[in-house]
């Protein structure tokens, strides 16, 4: 497990963020007419009523740029301005190259270094904190962190029970030194690979091959023991959210805003119990999107930003669980 406060080192601050979602949409209607489900089961198990989903074909790096360019514009910076490119992704264009150097050959950002990490839905979080750590320590100026995913290129549609549960998009954070108290207060990210077997898509890599003939299209397709995932998830998440309050150096009730990975409302419930969060307190756009694993928080912070739900000087809380199982959180002041 690895931490950091970053209370008693210059901060590292956002300083433009964006996002992207595919146009179409897909409804619990829609999916009631694919799958024996319906919008009531969904609704009350999830919270979701839909989810943005790309065309056959499109690369994550394709969403990965347009969120790229409004968090750039909204930096005020140029694609050279930038030195460093963090991807977080499991559903990357490629086996190899990473997706991160398609999106710097696309952005024309060629004085930056660039490579993908994988923490699934905690991948935001984790990209955040390891350019935080570039840029405090002096080896880059601009970061930028992507948090994206096409998790319908890896949805089995016959399984009722994850198929309505996830959505495609991308969001992009523009990081730099912070000339004023702004930035990331805290970040905490943690893993425990004992319980890698409960949430993982088998095929594809070097343990089962796509070479070997004998695979089945379902080893290309996620697996998830969700009764378990749910349990971890609520433990997991609640820990992780008071320990980034804790490394802040503040308490939940100074916390203007928590944004939750948005994977499942009862989840999202759980984890604000655990805090004592009002509910006018917690951000909830799940019902729009489903779960956009490592794109949720950002999607969610952009989303927020814009309804004028984050304002100059807010301290907002953001915290994640993923596969692996993985976890982060973060406390940052705008």
């Amino acid at each position: 497990m690895k931490m950091m406060n970053n209370k008693n080192a210059p901060f590292t601050c956002i300083a433009g963020i964006g996002s992207a979602v595919p146009e179409k949409i897909l409804t619990n209607f829609d999916l009631e007419r694919m799958v024996d489900t319906s919008d009531e089961w969904i609704t009350e198990r999830t919270g979701i009523k839909e989810r943005h989903i790309v065309e056959p074909g499109t690369p994550a790096s394709s969403l990965s740029i347009q969120a790229s360019r409004k968090a750039m514009e909204k930096a005020g910076i140029s694609a050279s301005d930038l030195d460093l490119i963090i991807v977080s992704t499991v559903s990357g264009d490629m086996k190899f190259p990473s997706t991160a150097v398609f999106v710097q050959a696309e952005l024309g950002a060629f004085n930056a270094a660039a490579f993908d990490i994988s923490a699934a839905c905690s991948g935001f979080i984790y990209g955040l904190q390891l350019g935080d750590l570039y840029i405090r320590t002096g080896q880059a100026h601009h970061v930028l962190v992507i948090g994206v995913e096409i998790m319908t290129s890896m949805v089995n549609w016959k399984d009722r029970k994850t198929c309505v549960l996830f959505g495609d998009g991308a969001g992009a954070a523009v990081l730099t030194p912070s000339t004023n108290s702004a930035g990331l207060l805290s970040t905490y990210i943690g893993s425990d690979g004992r319980l890698n077997h409960l949430l993982y898509c088998p095929g594809g890599g070097s343990l089962y091959p796509a070479t070997n003939g004998s695979l089945r299209p379902e080893m290309f397709t996620l697996h998830m023991a969700g009764n378990e995932v749910f349990k971890h998830a609520v433990t997991k998440m609640g820990d992780s959210a008071l320990k980034a309050v804790e490394l802040a150096g503040i308490q939940p009730e100074d916390l203007d805003l928590m944004i939750s990975h948005q994977a499942n409302i009862r989840i999202i419930d759980a984890t604000a119990k655990r805090l004592k969060m009002p509910k006018e307190k917690v951000y909830i756009n799940i019902q729009n999107y489903g779960n956009t694993s490592a794109a949720s928080i950002p999607i969610a912070i952009v989303e927020a930003m814009e309804k004028g739900l984050i304002k100059e000087g807010s301290d907002v809380l953001c915290v994640t669980f993923g596969a692996g199982f993985t976890w982060a959180s973060c406390v940052i002041r705008f």
